[in-house]
């Protein structure tokens, strides 16, 4: 339970952390730019994975393949692609736009990926 708690946590200061940044990225705050702003999003993101990744062995074992597991790894891969063109790697302001709400859009399928435990919506 405390394990599902830690990820459940960090599910929540990924995405308000995130959100910020993004938010920072629109206003061309210089608040993006800041070593706490670089440092702290990964600390929290290496949590929630590895807060995952234990979940997934202590309750599954050995099946790891489940279909809606594989969905969220998928997703996940959407997000951060998403996500670093949003906040670093997108050429134009429309390009990082259009990246940051779609990475929000992906964000909200993998949690609700995660509640019915289903890939298809």
């Amino acid at each position: 339970m405390l394990l599902k708690d830690i990820h459940l946590t960090c599910v929540a200061l990924t995405f308000v952390s995130f959100s910020i940044r993004g938010i920072w990225m629109l206003s061309n705050s210089p608040c993006l730019q800041h070593n706490l702003t670089r440092v702290i999003p990964h600390v929290i993101d290496t949590i929630l994975l590895l807060s995952g990744i234990t979940m997934v062995i202590v309750i599954y074992h050995t099946d790891f393949l489940q279909p809606w597991l594989m969905t969220k790894i998928i997703a996940l891969t959407i997000y951060i692609v998403l996500g670093g063109v949003a906040l670093r790697y997108g050429k134009t302001r429309m390009s990082r736009i259009t990246s940051l709400f779609g990475a929000w859009l992906v964000f909200f399928y993998i949690i609700a990926v995660a509640i019915t435990k289903s890939p298809s919506l």
